[in-house]
């Protein structure tokens, strides 16, 4: 993966105070993202600032699959692979993506998959993909739950929001096995799928609370 250090730390370093002031967005359980070694990270996907606002909640550097017509621009192409982004084609069993993904994992790194594979139209969480645990059966790494919350007024753009990591999930405790079949997958993804739902449960009667 072509992702340019430079531009990666110099991107967040700009973007950090403007996300504070726009999203003022509180951080929970960042402590819980591997300091090093190849892990997925599964979010919930809101907006097209959940990558970003991932990427300054803790501090590994994140790579993820963006949509294959972001790169049609040259330029606009140029910085999304260069921030960590790589094409995939929605619907499409995307197998190069998939290999992609497994091969960043295998080199150490965080790749990051929206486990809804899309952004909810609703604000409500929609129903789980399994290609998160696919890849995690594939690659035998653990997996770090994520998930945005917005505890704002959710008509506004700019709402608030809380970033929250769940400790990582363990293949074992996914129950995922090298040799493991589909229904290994289906119950590995709601289990990833279970402790996104119980963040979100929590962050919000955390916002009615106050």
């Amino acid at each position: 993966m072509g992702q340019s250090k430079v531009l990666y730390t110099v991107g967040k370093t700009l973007l950090l105070p403007a996300y504070k002031l726009l999203y003022r967005y509180k951080v929970i359980g960042s402590e819980n993202m591997p300091k090093d070694g190849g892990v997925i990270l599964a979010c919930n996907h809101l907006s097209f600032s959940d990558p970003v606002l991932l990427g300054l909640a803790q501090k590994r550097r994140l790579y993820f699959m963006a949509k294959s017509e972001l790169f049609k621009n040259k330029f606009a192409a140029f910085i999304i692979r260069s921030l960590g982004a790589f094409p995939v084609e929605r619907g499409a069993g995307d197998g190069k993506a998939i290999k992609t993904g497994e091969e960043i994992i295998r080199d150490g790194n965080v790749m990051t998959i929206f486990l809804e594979g899309g952004r909810t139209k609703t604000g409500e969480l929609m129903r789980p993909r399994s290609g998160c645990a696919l890849v995690a059966q594939q690659t035998m790494v653990p997996v770090v739950p994520a998930c945005i919350t917005v505890t704002g007024n959710p008509k506004h753009l700019f709402a608030k929001r809380v970033i929250h990591f769940a400790p990582p999930l363990s293949p074992e405790a996914m129950g995922l096995t090298a040799e493991g079949g589909r229904r290994e997958i289906k119950n590995a993804t709601a289990t990833i799928m279970d402790e996104i739902r119980r963040m979100r449960e929590e962050d919000r009667n955390d916002r009615y609370k106050g």
